[in-house]
């Protein structure tokens, strides 16, 4: 264990989920269940820092806790796991995606958007929904431009005829500054946010209304998406089989998602509390 360890504990840990504190099955294992439930014990807060909508957490309730929070949608939206409330949200502004809209559809054959909004996704009739990610009852099936007055928190985009990285910088070049691009691994999903809109943004306004700096934050995660709050955070960890350009800026390599690498920290963590 490192010396000085208990002096440097951190106030926060913040996990970002798929690829990282999940398995690549998608499942917690009892291991990182149980030490991320003994964080809050010893004094530490949890946050999960995802890409996933709300509607996909609500699996992790047991991980989470009875106070669980999640930062969800790169930072589009705050959740209350354990009860299925969205606390706050933070989306693009109408003009911006209208416009947004009308440019990708105009310089990118072949896209097809859907959204993600606090009442649920909206999906465009024909958007390749992948086979694991069925199109959820009750969602709404029409065009982005027919959404209707409520805010979308963040607009995904496909084109599956196009090669993923051409399109995800296409996407990218078309979109400027006016909003926030991000990719967390799914293939060719553009994942559009309003600008300043990050899964750092999102986990730094959160800490801070608890008066937690990023200096007493630890980070884990493994894909671009989570570049923004692995900067950010007093120390960056990443799994072993993260990104390239994650292993590239982090403090800490850990185990792979499917060796428990974040619950091997915690642990030690926990140990150095004792």
């Amino acid at each position: 264990m490192p010396s000085g360890w208990g002096a440097r504990r951190p106030r926060l840990v913040a996990s970002d989920l798929d690829g990282t504190l999940l398995r690549s099955d998608g499942a917690v294992s009892p291991r990182t269940a149980a030490v991320w439930a003994a964080l809050p014990r010893v004094g530490v807060e949890t946050v999960l820092v995802t890409a996933r909508p709300p509607r996909w957490m609500h699996d992790l309730a047991q991980v989470v806790g009875e106070h669980g929070i999640a930062v969800c949608g790169n930072g589009a939206f705050v959740y209350d796991v354990p009860r299925r409330r969205v606390v706050a949200a933070h989306g693009l502004p109408d003009e911006v995606l209208d416009t947004l809209v009308r440019e990708l559809r105009g310089g990118i054959p072949g896209i097809w958007f859907a959204a993600e909004r606090v009442s649920g996704p909206l999906i465009e009739p024909g958007f390749p929904t992948p086979a694991e990610h069925p199109v959820p009852e009750g969602a709404v099936i029409a065009a982005v431009e027919e959404r209707g007055p409520e805010p979308v928190g963040k607009l995904l985009a496909l084109a599956p005829g196009i090669p993923d990285e051409d399109f995800l910088d296409t996407v990218t070049a078309i979109v400027g500054e006016r909003a926030h691009v991000a990719f967390s691994g799914v293939g060719g999903l553009a994942e559009i946010n309003a600008r300043g809109v990050t899964k750092a943004v999102g986990l730094a306004r959160w800490a801070a209304a608890r008066g937690i700096d990023a200096a007493q934050v630890w980070a884990f995660g493994d894909m671009p998406n989570d570049l923004p709050m692995l900067r950010w955070a007093g120390r960056a960890i990443a799994v072993a089989n993260a990104h390239p350009e994650v292993l590239a800026i982090v403090d800490e390599v850990c185990p792979s998602n499917d060796e428990d690498g974040v619950a091997i920290v915690v642990e030690r963590l926990l140990e150095s509390a004792r």
